[in-house]
C-alpha cells in the first residue's frame, strides 16, 4: 500500500511540475507576444508618406521597416566581418615577422659557418 501512495505522490508531483514549466512558457511568451505587439503598433502609428505624400498602409510601414532592419542588419554583419579579418590578418602578419627574423638568424648562423668553413680550408 505503501509502494503504490509513493508512486501516485511522485507521478502527481511530475504532473505538476509539468504544468508549472508549461505556465512558465505559456508566460513567457505571452510577454514576448505583448512586446513584439507594442512595436508593430509603434511602428503602425508612425506617419510615413509615399512619393504621393499619402500616408502609407499599415502594411507598407511594416514592409518598409523590415528592409531598414535587414539593412542594419547587413551592415553589422559587414563590420563585424571587417574586425574579424583584421584580427586575422593582424595574426598572419606576426607571424610573417617571425619567421622573418628567424629567417635572418638562420643567415647569420651558415655565413658564420661559411667562415669557419674558409677559415679551416686555408689552414
Amino acid at each position: 500500500m505503501k509502494t503504490k501512495s509513493i508512486v501516485e505522490f511522485l507521478s502527481l508531483s511530475c504532473s505538476l511540475y509539468v504544468l508549472a514549466k508549461n505556465t512558465e512558457l505559456l508566460e513567457r511568451i505571452k510577454e514576448l507576444s505583448g512586446k513584439g505587439k507594442d512595436e508593430i503598433d509603434k511602428i503602425i502609428s508612425e506617419t510615413k508618406l509615399d512619393e504621393n505624400g499619402e500616408e502609407l498602409k499599415a502594411i507598407d510601414k511594416i514592409i518598409l521597416k523590415s528592409f531598414e532592419l535587414k539593412e542594419e542588419f547587413y551592415e553589422k554583419v559587414e563590420q563585424l566581418v571587417a574586425e574579424f579579418y583584421k584580427k586575422v590578418n593582424i595574426a598572419h602578419i606576426e607571424e610573417i615577422n617571425g619567421l622573418n627574423a628567424r629567417v635572418e638568424q638562420a643567415d647569420r648562423t651558415i655565413a658564420l659557418l661559411e667562415a669557419r668553413l674558409n677559415k679551416l680550408e686555408e689552414k
